[in-house]
């Protein structure tokens, strides 16, 4: 079915530490903040104690149960939050855990304090009640994200067919075997790529792609090109000539980018993404 094939697009899962932290310090303090101006569920009949120890208990179960689901967990087991594995589903299903738990937490610190308003029924309607805006959101967000990659990657292969850069000189990659060292013109040079100990350089030679392991980090080979504009690291584990690049492709998890006679798509890490637009 349709809305299953949806279901199984990708969404990328949000890694970033820094700004995790400050959106789970902002909802918990937009909680307290709520509760306080509004006083829903009758809090206002309560003891002032009572209403402080409320207020800022949920505030603090909000902020534990957050912190543990969007920093500490997708710490331990990277490989199970990667945006390449992650999907709308996995989405909706991650953040009905989380409101689950809050709620469970509510429940049971309010009897806790002796305040009856949070009952479990209360908490099986709230829970239901937000599966459909939760899944609408996250929906209407992958489509928001989608329709931006792609305006950019369009943008971008615009100012591919319009600035083409050269450069003539030569370099040498000089390998710790001496054997394997590597003297090219910098113009023809394709991508390089980490590999452990090497670099893999592919450079153009007629019509063809050719390659040669070089015993040398990759970031020697980025010092060794660093005056050259056109030659542009995009991942951690790869170096492009821009020249080279035949399209960009877009999609809710980012970019990707098709080289002229490479078969592999080179990925484009997030914080190389504005970069890559700029250089353009």
């Amino acid at each position: 079915m349709k809305i299953f094939k949806l279901l199984n697009n990708p969404y990328p899962f949000d890694d970033d530490l820094k700004h995790n932290t400050k959106l789970i310090f902002f909802i918990s303090l937009g909680i307290a903040a709520f509760l306080y101006l509004l006083q829903p569920l009758d809090i206002s009949l309560l003891s002032t104690d009572k209403k402080l120890y409320f207020i800022v208990g949920i505030a603090v179960i909000t902020f534990l149960v957050m912190s543990l689901n969007l920093l500490f967990v997708p710490s331990l087991f990277p490989e199970k939050f990667s945006s390449v594995a992650w999907t709308i589903k996995k989405e909706i299903i991650w953040d009905l855990i989380i409101l689950s738990i809050s709620l469970i937490g509510y429940f049971f610190y309010g009897h806790f304090l002796g305040i009856m308003q949070i009952s479990f029924s209360l908490v099986i309607k709230l829970l239901l009640t937000a599966i459909f805006p939760i899944s609408a959101l996250i929906i209407v967000n992958q489509n928001r994200m989608l329709r931006a990659n792609l305006f950019m990657a369009n943008e971008l292969n615009k100012k591919l067919r319009e600035n083409k850069l050269s450069g003539e000189k030569i370099v040498q990659f000089v390998s710790d075997y001496q054997k394997d060292s590597l003297a090219i013109k910098v113009s023809l040079i394709v991508l390089i790529r980490s590999a452990n100990n090497y670099i893999e350089v592919s450079w153009k030679e007629m019509q063809e792609v050719k390659t040669q392991m070089v015993r040398c980090s990759l970031i020697y080979a980025e010092n060794l090109l660093k005056d050259d504009k056109f030659i542009f690291k995009c991942h951690r584990s790869y170096l492009v000539n821009i020249n080279y690049i035949d399209k960009v492709e877009g999609n809710s998890q980012g970019y990707k980018l098709y080289l002229e006679n490479v078969p592999m798509p080179v990925p484009v890490s997030k914080i190389f993404a504005q970069k890559l637009k700029e250089l353009l």
